[in-house]
């Protein structure tokens, strides 16, 4: 074994300590900065030197060596993270979505539709107890049409938060594009600067948050690959495969008329609903599991062709609206027409509302098309007949009456809007509360990944004071190996002069 040997152990461990010192201080200056991960450099013991047929050997080992430099990621945390981050995403779009459309309902307020709904049968009561009075039918008739404005007001109402989903919806994929396009441009730098031995941990760091963002707006799924890389799926599809990703393009309705069943013309149609494609393949469909973007288009689906009301929010919604309007018309008008004014002349309709399978102009959604059919009051109607058809008298109330008792019918427009507004509450607390509980499960994840991947200013202080320490100890071994250098080198022989 070489005299000098033992500086060229002092020196590994040198180079060796302030590597681990650099990297503590690395640790320290990013203690704050979102998505970094604390590293660590590995140290590993260079082994004796094999002796030769002119050398022998101590065995003692030749120093040490910095063997990489770590991350104190957990693959299982990350993927619990982004697991719990894609459903608590999922959930939160959709309650925010129930959230929006109760504020946008105003259910229960002095302006929401029941309270209009209440004035409206409040003021067949006042006709009925004065049916020789013009002003109560002035009033009766003023308030249908701030009745009918009110039901307008809902439905474009439901329509705006609809059109504005899926322009958030819309954004949601292009901000998906772009992350998966930067996942592949990272995976690409990272092997770039693997294989030539240098250490990529910034970038993964970048890579993981971009993975974490992606499994929160489209429920992404991760796979490994042996060279570091990672591919990224959605709903059992490629989204990124090593340095190459696909884009996502969103297809179908494209207005709210259409995820209703109405093209422009005002015809009847079968929605579509919106849904994910691949940009580059068209006909094949993308089903997200989970993120914003899959509870977006749970949103934005159209209503169950079945009539059980499990369709999306919105579209149900607007069906509940089409459903008084007509509800409301069909039963105030069949009274109505068999109403006598006081000239003696039939009713007719009270409101006029198309028939939902009508074309053309005029036609469309109940709830928009609906309207006050009378012009001036003395057209309201509320003198009864008796069976042979012939008049009560001119100021008879009892056609009047009959119409104010829908107002308490078990299948009237109050009873189905009622029946809506409960339905709509109900699924927006039980949103609400997943929702929450699906928040904190994703912040205890994210609790137990930070508490293993964060810095410890503490911990790094002492790694400091370790590393210091230990270089402080080599530099000592160097002096020492020095001077029994000089020693060897300019007194040999001086010894009796």
């Amino acid at each position: 074994m070489s005299t000098f040997s033992g500086i060229s152990t002092a020196l590994s461990s040198l180079i060796a300590q302030r590597a681990a010192l650099d990297v503590a201080g690395q640790n320290v200056a990013n203690a704050n900065t979102v998505g970094y991960t604390r590293q660590r450099a590995d140290l590993g013991a260079l082994s004796a030197q094999v002796p030769s047929m002119f050398s022998t050997t101590n065995g003692v080992g030749t120093g040490v060596q910095v063997t990489g430099i770590s991350r104190s990621a957990d693959p299982f945390l990350d993927t619990k993270l982004r697991s719990q981050t894609s459903g608590a995403s999922f959930l939160a779009a959709r309650a925010q979505a129930y959230s929006t459309l109760e504020s946008g309902l105003g259910e229960p307020t002095d302006d929401g539709l029941s309270t209009q709904l209440q004035t409206f049968w409040n003021d067949w009561h006042d006709v009925t107890n004065a049916p020789d009075t013009i002003s109560t039918r002035s009033v009766l008739l003023d308030d249908a049409r701030q009745l009918v404005d009110t039901i307008h007001q809902q439905y474009q109402v439901v329509a705006t938060q609809w059109s504005d989903a899926r322009s958030t919806t819309s954004s949601l994929v292009d901000q998906t594009n772009a992350l998966a396009a930067n996942v592949a441009d990272l995976n690409q730098r990272i092997l770039d600067i693997s294989v030539s031995g240098g250490s990529a941990n910034e970038l993964q760091d970048q890579r993981d948050q971009a993975l974490t963002q992606l499994a929160g707006l489209v429920g992404a799924t991760t796979q490994t690959r042996a060279d570091g890389g990672v591919d990224v799926y959605v709903g059992g599809s490629t989204l990124v495969s090593g340095a190459s990703s696909r884009s996502l393009a969103l297809t179908g309705d494209q207005s709210f008329d259409q995820a209703t069943g109405y093209g422009a013309d005002g015809s009847v149609i079968a929605p579509q609903g919106v849904y994910l494609v691949w940009a580059d393949q068209p006909s094949q469909t993308v089903v997200p599991t989970g993120g914003t973007l899959a509870g977006q288009l749970s949103v934005l689906a159209p209503a169950a062709a079945d009539g059980s009301g499990t369709g999306g929010m919105l579209a149900e919604a607007a069906k509940s609206l089409d459903t008084v309007a007509t509800t409301l018309a069909t039963q105030v008008n069949a009274l109505h027409q068999t109403a006598l004014t006081t000239a003696g002349t039939p009713g007719g309709d009270f409101f006029s509302v198309p028939d939902p399978s009508s074309t053309g102009p005029g036609s469309g959604p109940a709830a928009l098309r609906l309207s006050v059919a009378l012009t001036t009051a003395d057209q309201v109607a509320v003198a009864g007949v008796d069976a042979d058809g012939n008049s009560l008298g001119a100021y008879d109330a009892s056609a009047g009456q009959k119409i104010a008792a829908l107002g308490t019918s078990t299948s009237g427009a109050d009873a189905k809007w009622s029946q809506a507004v409960v339905t709509i509450g109900n699924a927006s607390a039980a949103a609400q509360s997943r929702s929450s509980v699906a928040e904190s499960a994703r912040a205890s994840a994210e609790q137990d990944q930070l508490a293993n991947a964060s810095v410890d200013t503490d911990e790094e202080t002492v790694n400091m004071m370790a590393a210091q320490r230990g270089y402080e100890a080599a530099a000592r071994v160097l002096t020492t190996l020095d001077e029994m250098l000089d020693t060897l080198i300019n007194k040999t022989g001086e010894v009796g002069r």
